[in-house]
């Protein structure tokens, strides 16, 4: 399941639309480094060895004639001295020998594979995932469609502008680079207007259905980013306004992404976006997520840190998750950030994006024809939906900590090995598979604690 397929926008009017097909995909743009076709190994001398081991080490992938597409070392966390990653390319050598030579001088060895079910040398592999906020470039552009292949059945199909447009905005979303200033687009008088009356339509309910941090953010983001009816914000500005407010940042995305790289993004606090908007001839439906979506419906709770912390916590439990995982963690997400409702004074509002972009269905969502359940990862996970209508069953959360919480117990039932941690310093996900770690870690939280503890007492 690919979660930026399944945000799917409805007929933003007060009826359930028409079921149109979604885009299943196509071709990436062009061919590009897959780190599907690579296994990434992590391993540390024995205590024994001294400095310059790794010369032993490279040798036995040259005796096998195991391609290595990178090296990296780096102290090591878990032990004294140094430990060393590297990049095994797939189909080049004996893999599985180079392997078995590896393990028996080695001191610590950890495999790494993003297509770990298809290698039979690599029963018990991590699929791979982002150690590091820059590594988020090395997914980006493995997109499922590229953003200018639309379907026949896309109000946009028969456009030549439009389609030119659309490639266009993917273009500059495939060539960017983490680090980079965010793309800035002009956008045209037809784009505006369109964005402009779905604006009109939504701000008109956001007062009496949309949760209250929802409201409360909008109007910031109307101060300080630029939210107006006749006016489409730039990334660049929401994403510089949401870091201020909880780190998160955006960055702009070609087309869909898997389900498992879009979760990764949201471990490092990273949402990724799209900036073209719907075609103007059906300003009130889209079939794909578009800027209002995004910035309507997104960007406006990823500025409440409550919420941002949630988000991120189903972006860490997805980090090294087996397949089956990823999907219940993927559902989770649409019945939340996407399609969530909780309580607040008594009533239901809505938190989804899905729905906080989508007029017809922010209605109905409150109305007393969709059936309510309570948000459990174990439950919500393993629930069916539809993608193409109006939701017949939603989840309710009694709160954004509530929800994290669950969230946060049900990463503990993933089998791993190992636990991760996000490094807000380093941007960076840490390992934490040793005592030694844990230890350090302690440290930390102790320390936290002492200064919590001293300021109470001031207080």
């Amino acid at each position: 399941m690919d979660i930026q397929a399944q945000r799917t926008q409805r007929e933003v009017s007060s009826s359930p639309p028409d079921k149109p097909k979604l885009m299943e995909g196509g071709n990436y743009i062009r061919e590009g480094r897959d780190s599907a076709k690579s296994t990434w190994l992590l391993f540390s001398p024995q205590a024994k060895d001294n400095v310059g081991s790794l010369a032993k080490y490279l040798t036995i992938f040259s005796k096998h004639g195991v391609n290595l597409s990178h090296i990296e070392s780096r102290s090591s966390v878990r032990r004294p001295g140094y430990e060393f990653m590297v990049e095994c390319e797939h189909g080049t050598g004996d893999f599985g020998a180079a392997l078995e030579d590896l393990k028996k001088i080695v001191g610590y060895l950890n495999i790494i594979s993003r297509n770990y079910k298809d290698n039979r040398f690599l029963p018990a592999a991590v699929p791979w995932f982002p150690r590091r906020i820059r590594d988020l470039d090395r997914f980006a552009n493995q997109i499922l469609s590229y953003g200018a292949e639309l379907d026949s059945d896309h109000p946009g199909f028969t456009d030549a502008t439009y389609r030119a447009r659309r490639k266009y905005f993917a273009d500059i979303a495939y060539n960017y680079k983490h680090g980079q200033p965010l793309p800035h687009v002009d956008y045209t008088k037809e784009e505006v207007a369109t964005w402009g009356e779905v604006f009109r339509k939504l701000t008109e309910l956001y007062p009496t259905h949309a949760c209250k941090e929802h409201n409360h953010v909008f109007p910031l983001l109307i101060e300080n980013c630029g939210y107006r009816e006749d006016n489409i914000p730039q990334l660049e500005d929401v994403s510089n306004f949401l870091k201020d407010c909880t780190g998160f940042t955006l960055r702009p995305v070609a087309g869909l992404l898997s389900s498992r790289d879009f979760l990764a993004g949201l471990a490092f606090r990273v949402f990724h976006s799209t900036q073209y908007i719907r075609h103007h001839s059906r300003p009130l439906y889209t079939p794909e997520p578009d800027v209002c979506h995004e910035l309507l419906g997104h960007a406006p709770l990823f500025a409440d840190p409550a919420f941002a912390q949630f988000s991120q916590e189903i972006g860490l439990a997805s980090l090294g998750a087996p397949d089956d995982y990823i999907e219940k963690l993927a559902t989770c997400f649409w019945f939340t950030v996407e399609f969530g409702l909780c309580r607040q004074g008594g009533t239901l509002k809505a938190f989804g994006a899905g729905l906080l972009s989508s007029f017809g269905e922010l209605q109905y969502c409150l109305s007393d024809e969709p059936q309510l359940k309570e948000f459990d990862p174990e439950v919500t996970g393993l629930t069916k939906y539809p993608i193409t209508e109006y939701q017949p069953v939603y989840f309710v959360a009694n709160s954004f900590e509530d929800a994290k919480d669950k969230m946060i117990k049900f990463a503990q039932t993933i089998p791993r090995d190992f636990g991760v941690r996000y490094n807000p310093y380093t941007q960076s996900i840490d390992i934490l598979d040793s005592s030694k770690q844990m230890k350090d870690l302690l440290r930390e939280v102790h320390q936290e604690m002492d200064l919590l503890l001293n300021v109470m007492e001031k207080l």
